[in-house]
């Protein structure tokens, strides 16, 4: 099972996607207190929400971070509270959910914290660029060269059909380019995700509206932390 390598940590604010995991309106993440002692939290940003810019600008940040994924974590804690899922990990959380139709809730909201703080990790500040040394052999080993595995991560991320994720991960000792739908994780599969690309329309509608491969790209030039796909590759 592929770990959290980040705190969940800061408390957790009102709902935006439905107990299914399906978007829908919130209130601002910082109106509610935290759900409880044994709660799950929100993970804090590893950047300023303006960081970004210009790529994903800080009004995205606000409402795809403030709203969607504090959401997630408010619905998950609504969820668990008084279940036998109340004392787990977020990873215990999911892997135990994964693939159980009576769970589905829980997986879905679970999933989504997890995928979202996995994806703000995946991104820095003037990022992208060359990769170290060992991650560079690593993708032209397993794809013929960097911009090959950049072409392959962009391809599955534009063509992904609705809402899902592009990942880059390490199966069976090489590195591969797979999407999964909706909330669902590769780890659940034996695959160790690097990096994450959330391709669900609220992470770039209000910069980019339907040019999905020019925010992919732009993420891929501009964002993408290769330092911390070489820290999950270890």
């Amino acid at each position: 099972m592929q770990r959290l390598r980040f705190a969940v940590a800061v408390s957790a604010p009102s709902a935006t996607p439905n107990d299914k995991g399906t978007d829908m309106n919130t209130a601002d993440a910082k109106s509610h207190p935290s759900a409880g002692a044994t709660s799950l939290t929100l993970a804090p940003l590893p950047y300023a929400d303006n960081a970004l810019d210009p790529v994903i600008t800080a009004h995205t940040l606000g409402f795809h971070y403030g709203k969607h994924h504090a959401g997630y974590v408010h619905n998950l804690n609504r969820l668990i509270a008084g279940t036998r899922f109340a004392d787990l990990s977020l990873d215990e959380i999911v892997s135990a959910t994964a693939g159980q139709a009576g769970s589905a809730a829980i997986f879905n909201n679970a999933a989504q914290v997890w995928n979202h703080t996995f994806y703000w990790n995946s991104m820095r500040p003037k990022g992208g660029g060359e990769p170290p040394a060992a991650l560079r052999e690593k993708m032209e080993a397993s794809f013929g060269s960097v911009e090959a595995c950049k072409k392959a991560l962009a391809a599955a991320a534009t063509s992904q059909f609705g809402s899902g994720w592009a990942w880059l991960v390490l199966d069976l000792g090489r590195l591969s380019v797979v999407t999964t739908a909706n909330a669902n994780v590769p780890w659940t599969a034996g695959m160790k995700p690097l990096l994450a690309i959330d391709v669900w329309e609220h992470a770039y509608y209000l910069d980019y509206q339907n040019r999905r491969a020019d925010y992919v790209n732009a993420v891929l030039d501009r964002l993408i932390n290769w330092e911390f796909a070489l820290q999950n590759m270890g």
